[in-house]
């Protein structure tokens, strides 16, 4: 199995930052990409960053200019600081990875339980 276990978000106040931290951990031999993202009340879920294994990266809907990810590969981790922050990025933040377990040729798409950010004055 493995478990992408997500930490940080909460109550922010617009304008201010907060970073959100994923640890993958199980039956892992390589982790393609990792990443987050986003769903808000209502609407569809989508892609706020993903950072694949040789550190490029990808943002969504202009993010990039406000939020920036971070890979540790030797703790298989992933964090998103999100700067500059507005009450429409009041979302479930999910914590996303592409992982191919020992056992196996093929990669799996995890996702982790997700952890709630409200900005809200």
């Amino acid at each position: 199995q493995v478990q992408l276990v997500e930490s940080g978000g909460g109550l922010v106040q617009p304008g201010e930052s907060t970073v959100l931290s994923c640890v993958a951990s199980g039956s892992i031999a390589r982790i393609d990409w990792m990443g987050w993202d986003r769903q808000a009340p209502g609407q569809e879920r989508k892609l706020v960053a993903r950072v694949n294994d040789d550190g490029s990266t990808d943002y969504g809907d202009s993010l990039s200019a406000r939020f920036t990810i971070s890979r540790d590969n030797a703790r298989n981790t992933v964090n998103l600081t999100m700067n500059s922050l507005k009450p429409e990025d009041t979302a479930v933040y999910s914590c996303t990875a592409l992982v191919r377990r020992p056992e196996t040729s093929l990669y799996k798409n995890y996702r982790g339980q997700g952890i709630q950010v409200t900005v809200s004055p």
